[in-house]
């Protein structure tokens, strides 16, 4: 192996593109067909979830522990095997391939960028269809704001059509893709290493602070896509 090797490679990059680990694989290993999971995140403002006659221009709102632990209460309704044909296009109900099975979602504490307040979700899941993520996180908005009834998140797996609206897509962010169970089967084999990035954990949070998160916050700022959002229209 080169010495150096992600020092060397890095250099020829620009800051905002940046190689933080590497790992052996099995000769026959495919990044997408061996991955059986992926973590999102989505960063918005928290303003988001204010109620649908305040203004969502005040960056000074902040969101309350009540609040806060009534949209985690409604992201974790997603947990498990639903029907999401609601939640793309182009399927229909019956469609086999609009199940899909959700582990985790949940909104992380709030923290103040350029004198806004924003928050973090993450949702971790088998896999998911085109907008899936969006409006999932759309359908809780619109149910924190008073826009419509919880009750429509359980309706919307059923075979009627519902209308779920689509959070814009600036804070959308694949986190990581899981590999467990390439890493049961060759992980501990002596020869190939665990598909995990636990030693690289300080350089991601690093990168993602000074490139990633400072773009979703300026530009939000900038051009108010959630502000614009259709519900505010």
């Amino acid at each position: 192996m080169i010495d150096n090797i992600l020092d060397k490679i890095n250099a020829h990059l620009p800051p905002h593109i940046r190689i933080l680990g590497y790992k052996r694989v099995t000769g026959g290993f495919n990044s997408k067909n061996n991955c059986d999971a992926r973590t999102y995140s989505y960063m918005l403002p928290t303003v988001s979830f204010s109620p649908k006659d305040y203004n969502q221009e005040d960056t000074s709102f902040r969101l309350n522990s009540e609040t806060l632990q009534k949209v985690n209460r409604l992201f974790s309704l997603y947990k498990g095997t639903h029907n999401f044909h609601n939640f793309t296009s182009q399927k229909g109900p019956r469609d086999p391939s609009a199940k899909r099975y959700i582990t985790h979602m949940s909104c992380g504490e709030p923290f103040v960028r350029q004198e806004a307040e924003f928050a973090v979700i993450t949702v971790r899941g088998q896999s998911f269809m085109m907008h899936q993520i969006r409006k999932m996180i759309g359908l809780v908005i619109a149910v924190v704001k008073g826009y419509v009834d919880e009750a429509v998140i359980e309706r919307s797996w059923g075979e009627d059509k519902v209308d779920v609206p689509k959070a814009p897509g600036l804070g959308l962010v694949l986190e990581r893709v899981h590999f467990d169970r390439y890493n049961k089967r060759f992980g501990g084999d002596g020869i190939h290493e665990t598909l995990d990035w636990t030693e690289e954990e300080e350089a991601i949070a690093a990168f993602k602070d000074k490139h990633i998160y400072p773009s979703i916050v300026e530009t939000e700022l900038n051009e108010k896509s959630m502000v614009n959002y259709p519900f505010n229209n």
